[in-house]
């Protein structure tokens, strides 16, 4: 029957809220049972022990109406609920066309910023259908189902305004493919991990403050990567490689970084990294954390020692990007149905080059041209802009301690 059809047909809307404990859907469904009427929609929703549970169903048989009325709200007092039941015609109006996922992380999420998100829907044309908890920890995140209005359109409506509300916003077209299998590719260093790999390199030669101002230039985007490199890299000349095993031990895992990878590699996801650092870390890292894909820039060692070069082709900001379409086509995974995190200027080709892009703590070039911005330090809270909530969090660790 289509919508035009439906939309005449008389419906009640039988509305039940009280303190929610077992048995009080199958009850009000074994109470209409007795007057056959059919199920046209349903809905329930719990709050702080609170729920509220609303059935659409087709009228009773002519003249049992009221008896249906008075059975409901007698059972509903015996259930310590209150119950109410509304007339009608047809369902839901026809949801409009542009259908998208709005995720918005707040730490807090207050009542200010959601104010002006559903405001900014609103204006964009779009009408908010449903609203669903993701995450209570370590942020609250919350999705809304939006229709009406394009993804994109609606994604810069709201990205504009989200870092001044002190929230963070993503947009994705919802659809069967937001959970189909997918590749997250991300950026290593002040990414998956909280250091600068060739930092903790020039500690060790003496270096420290000159090779970090020139880090952070480059990440700023006001020098080319690739002669940065070079130059930093040149002033680890003789080191020592054991130096590397000790590198390695001093890598700090961002927080959220072992949860993001164990529930994505159990939801069916490929992960991989990129990197402008060096394939002395990344490889350990893969093997670590059970990476599927890696690459990074390698250090030239000859005779025990550093020579202050690199070998082989650089991974710069343009290689991420040519490195994550060929992780997609080894993986076989649609290039729209990959996501790329990073922080720095050089991982903005791999951004804009991804299905979504996720600057994490990003500098602000990077979160004005990414699809959307992470600004909390926990890296596992991009599994909620991927509509995966804290409860299969929790179940993906719950499975690894069996």
């Amino acid at each position: 029957m289509s919508a035009s059809q439906t939309s005449d047909v008389p419906t009640l809307l039988v509305k039940i809220f009280g303190k929610d404990r077992p048995g009080i859907t199958a009850g009000l469904f074994d109470t209409l049972a007795a007057y056959s009427v059919d199920v046209v929609d349903i809905e329930q929703v719990v709050t702080r022990g609170r729920m509220v549970l609303c059935a659409l169903v087709t009228p009773p048989p002519a003249g049992l109406e009221g008896d249906l009325r008075a059975t409901v709200h007698s059972w509903a007092e015996s259930m310590k609920m209150q119950a109410e039941i509304i007339s009608g015609l047809g369902d839901n109006r026809p949801r409009g066309l542009g259908r998208s996922l709005v995720t918005v992380l707040g730490h807090p999420l207050t009542a200010e910023s959601t104010a002006a998100i559903a405001a900014r829907i609103t204006k964009a044309g779009g009408n908010i259908d449903r609203i669903f908890r993701l995450a209570k920890y370590p942020v609250t995140a919350v999705e809304f189902a939006v229709s009406g209005v394009e993804t994109e359109p609606l994604r810069t409506a709201l990205a504009t305004h989200a870092a001044a509300l002190g929230v963070d916003v993503a947009v994705v077209a919802a659809g069967l493919h937001r959970r189909a299998q997918r590749l997250v590719v991300m950026d290593v260093d002040s990414t998956l991990i909280q250091d600068e790999v060739i930092e903790l390199f020039a500690a060790h030669a003496g270096c420290e403050d000159e090779v970090a101002e020139v880090t952070a230039a480059a990440m700023r985007g006001e020098l080319d990567f690739e002669q940065s490199l070079h130059a930093r890299v040149a002033l680890l000349a003789g080191l020592d490689a054991s130096v590397v095993d000790k590198v390695r031990s001093e890598v700090r895992l961002t927080p959220g970084a072992r949860t993001l990878i164990r529930t994505l590699k159990r939801l069916g996801y490929q992960v991989g990294v990129v990197s402008g650092g060096f394939t002395q870390v990344t490889d350990d890292l893969k093997d670590r954390l059970g990476l599927d894909f890696a690459q990074a820039n390698t250090l030239e060692i000859v005779d025990g020692k550093l020579t202050g070069k690199v070998t082989g082709e650089i991974v710069d900001r343009a290689g991420k990007a040519r490195l994550l379409r060929r992780f997609a086509a080894e993986a076989g995974v649609p290039l729209a149905q990959t996501v790329a995190i990073g922080d720095g200027a050089n991982d903005l080709d791999m951004l804009n080059a991804a299905g979504l892009g996720v600057a994490f703590n990003a500098k602000p070039v990077v979160r004005e041209a990414a699809h959307t911005a992470v600004n909390v330090p926990f890296l596992d809270t991009v599994l909620y802009l991927l509509g995966v909530t804290r409860e299969e969090v929790e179940a993906a660790d719950t499975h690894d301690e069996d």
